[in-house]
């Protein structure tokens, strides 16, 4: 397993360019509330050759009022190293390395404990807390309309709920609403609105519902299948393309399922009704009457969200691997009915990969360009648009995506939750580093963002699987 560590020299100069790039730097310190232990340092001196790399920690990170500089070409695309609370990224289709330009790496995340006196980092005005701890892998999170929080524990087949019933910005009750599913993943209320009577999950190879109403702590009744036809499992070197997402339509009358492929490129059969997002149409009742495929050569639309105004529906996408370091940009986009978006033959509009050489010349000026590309194989996973009112103006309606880390990359990148800019509804193509600090100055993981929702008082939980912790960001700073 590769380690880099901040004494590298490639490492320092990176870091070095991003800052100069970025126009500031940034304290150390993360947010934090006063009873937490203070964020470890960027670089411990008993492990680094050059403490002095600390100062010049790459950052734009001001308050949310301030103005930041974008970070573009090679320095967007930077690992870890340049990542901070604020910095704002910039990756285009122009951008693109060509295949193999780098070797492929196989570099998974060496998961660590968390290190004594290790925090996440926000951007200042933010505050960052523990709203519960000693899950067991929490992985999808979502707000029930009266304010409890459900967290999806996929690897232990069960849905658990969440409630801090003081106020206190802790939850206080925690209890497992339902469980015999099948690593559960989406969860979604339905009808829409303020008193839904049914909670929809998504297993790896069907949707079911429970009843339900508002405060329930515990599943009132059986689940009853509503989909039961849906391709299951799949885990893949790196990242798992067992999970479905679901969300329904603003109007309430379609339910969108996400679902991975079953391989990094194959072509056959078995992809066939993989590495899309279906839609159905429903009954009065909530059952399904029809299907059928919304938009295809999705590889892994891990996360899918409505946009809240627009009714547009989003995606949150797991690339291909194996083409090098900077191949293939994971994105978030809007998603197009009847939309292509390349997988397995092409990428990022008509770009071939190398593996599908010649294949299907008639799609590709059929491929969709993303709205927002990541860096490579930063795993994006669970996403949700921030609909509070606690968080500065600019933040309303702007995007919240997690990213649970790369292996695929010879300098990681991920581990983070990152904000995406809108104006008006549609992406600016830009995104900030909003929530960091993961990776310890070694290239070490302790944390591995997965899932992402709005608290009803307006602050952000984030779940994060490889410490068992939903994590709460508020905001306490001048608006």
């Amino acid at each position: 397993m590769k380690h880099f560590r901040l004494s590298s020299t490639r490492s320092l100069f990176a870091l070095a360019a991003a800052s100069l790039l970025s126009g500031t730097l940034l304290s150390a310190c993360a947010a934090k509330p006063a009873t937490a232990p203070a964020p470890a340092s960027l670089a411990d001196p008993a492990k680094s050759a050059a403490p002095s790399a600390v100062a010049v920690q790459a950052s734009s990170a001001m308050s949310p009022q301030g103005s930041t500089r974008t970070l573009t070409g090679e320095a967007a695309r930077g690992d870890w190293l340049s990542d901070a609370p604020g910095v704002r990224r910039l990756i285009t289709p122009k951008d693109l390395d060509a295949p193999y330009q780098t070797p492929s790496a196989n570099n998974g995340a060496h998961n660590i404990a968390r290190p004594n006196g290790a925090w996440p980092k926000a951007p200042a005005g933010f505050v960052v807390s523990e709203f519960a701890t000693g899950l067991n892998g929490p992985r999808k999170i979502v707000t029930a309309p009266n304010g409890d929080i459900f967290v999806a524990e996929s690897y232990s087949n069960r849905v658990r709920i969440l409630r801090d019933s003081k106020n206190s910005g802790k939850a206080d009750v925690s209890e497992v609403f339902a469980d015999g599913l099948k690593q559960p993943f989406g969860i979604a209320f339905y009808p829409n609105g303020a008193n839904p009577q049914w909670i929809y999950v998504a297993n790896t190879d069907s949707v079911v519902r429970f009843p339900y109403r508002n405060g329930d702590t515990k599943a009132r009744g059986e689940s009853e299948t509503i989909v039961n036809n849906v391709s299951g499992g799949g885990k893949l070197t790196g990242g798992g393309h067992w999970t479905r997402d679901i969300v329904f339509s603003k109007d309430g009358k379609k339910l969108y399922l996400s679902i991975g492929s079953l391989s990094n490129v194959d072509d056959n059969e078995r992809e066939n009704v993989r590495a899309r997002i279906f839609e159905y149409s429903l009954d009065a009742q909530g059952r399904r009457t029809s299907e059928r495929t919304f938009a295809s050569g999705i590889r892994n639309p891990v996360g899918i969200a409505i946009h809240p105004q627009s009714g547009q529906l989003w995606t949150s996408v797991n690339e291909r691997d194996g083409l090098g370091d900077h191949l293939v940009p994971d994105y978030i986009t809007s998603v197009q009915d009847n939309g292509f978006y390349g997988w397995p033959w092409f990428y990022i509009g008509a770009n071939q990969d190398p593996r599908h050489a010649g294949a299907h010349p008639e799609l590709a000026s059929k491929v969709i360009v993303p709205d927002v590309l990541l860096q490579s194989h930063s795993a994006s996973l669970a996403m949700t648009w921030y609909d509070g009112r606690q968080f500065p103006r600019e933040y309303r309606l702007n995007a919240f995506a997690a990213e649970h880390g790369s292996w695929n990359r010879s300098h990681r990148t991920g581990y983070k939750v990152i904000r995406v800019p809108m104006k008006g509804t549609r992406a600016t193509g830009e995104y900030d580093d909003f929530l960091t600090g993961f990776v310890t100055a070694d290239g070490d993981v302790w944390g591995r963002p997965v899932g992402v929702t709005v608290a009803k008082d307006g602050a952000l939980l984030v779940s994060e699987d490889a410490n068992g912790v939903v994590w709460r960001v508020a905001y306490t700073g001048k608006k």
